[in-house]
């Protein structure tokens, strides 16, 4: 078996995400609720009636994601008659995402990942200085080319690639004037930048204090041993010491998410078909642009399950 499962990151989140899971699968249904107890507030209810500028609040969007994903696992392991480890060779997600493939490999609870995350986008929120930062996704230009124009345009402040996200898509983050400046120098060199709607300069610097509260709440949570590898987005390689995988996730916060080089890991392994557990196509659409040629699905509804089951030879 060469099959990787992938997690989505915030941007991939959509208004009734999961809910025709939850509408038919009981053990859906029990993750969604189990999740909204924890948190204390109806979490399913935003996702399914709320609206998208909601569902967009980190502290909505990144529980909802990792919800989601976890409800469709359950259904897939359901409906498959198999665990995890019988259905992929090893997991990652993209920023956020890793807390759902640490569920999903079972080093942590449903509960755990929603009160962590809850944690997560909390502090990050506080710890971003108002109105001072943005992100921009800048596309055409490469990593080093990219570096090497922060580099020399950039002398004061905060500038740098949240995440590499594939060959010739980056996202930068940093103070808002920077990120406005290199959008405005990409465009002036035929590259094509676009500014993201987001409430936080994430996977830089500026909230650096966010590091610390999440530091004690992983400390605090229990950490389970894996049933199945993880890749580490922040350092593209597998990771199975449960220290090692904390300050992974602290360093995560202001540290670049390494997708591209998480995706050449997973090839240099054997891994040759990608499935994305999750609302939207992001991750998937991104493997498809990579180099290497992966087979590639998504699961995000019941009928993407449906023909998961039939095409993948899993049932």
């Amino acid at each position: 078996m060469n099959r990787a499962f992938i997690f989505p990151g915030q941007g991939s989140q959509s208004i009734s995400m999961g809910k025709d899971f939850y509408d038919s699968e009981q053990s859906a249904k029990q993750a969604f609720q189990s999740v909204d107890d924890v948190l204390g507030y109806s979490l399913t209810d935003i996702i399914f009636n709320g609206t998208s500028a909601e569902l967009a609040i980190t502290t909505n969007t990144q529980p909802a994601l990792m919800v989601t994903s976890m409800a469709i696992l359950r259904v897939l392991e359901e409906k498959s008659g198999k665990k995890i480890d019988q259905l992929c060779k090893l997991v990652a997600g993209h920023s956020l995402g890793e807390y759902s493939a640490l569920c999903a490999s079972g080093a942590l609870s449903l509960e755990d990942t929603a009160k962590l995350l809850q944690i997560r986008a909390s502090s990050m929120q506080k710890a971003s200085p108002k109105g001072e930062g943005g992100m921009a996704a800048c596309i055409g230009i490469g990593r080093a080319a990219l570096q090497d124009m922060m580099g020399s345009l950039i002398s004061e402040g905060v500038c740098q690639i949240a995440n590499d996200n594939v060959e010739g898509q980056i996202v930068i983050s940093g103070h808002e004037e920077n990120i406005d400046h290199m959008i405005a120098c990409l465009k002036d060199t035929g590259y094509r930048a676009i500014k993201l709607n987001v409430s936080a300069p994430f996977h830089c610097s500026l909230i650096k204090n966010a590091e610390e509260p999440m530091r004690a709440a992983l400390d605090n949570a229990t950490f389970n041993a894996l049933q199945v590898p993880i890749i580490s987005n922040v350092s593209a390689e597998l990771v199975d010491d449960t220290d090692v995988i904390k300050q992974n996730l602290v360093t995560q916060i202001c540290g670049t998410v390494r997708w591209r080089e998480t995706m050449d890991k997973m090839a240099a392994m054997g891994i040759s078909e990608l499935v994305e557990i999750g609302s939207g196509r992001v991750l998937a659409g991104l493997a498809k642009k990579s180099p290497h040629e992966f087979t590639v699905h998504n699961i995000a509804s019941m009928e993407d399950l449906s023909k998961f089951l039939r095409s993948y030879e899993v049932s």
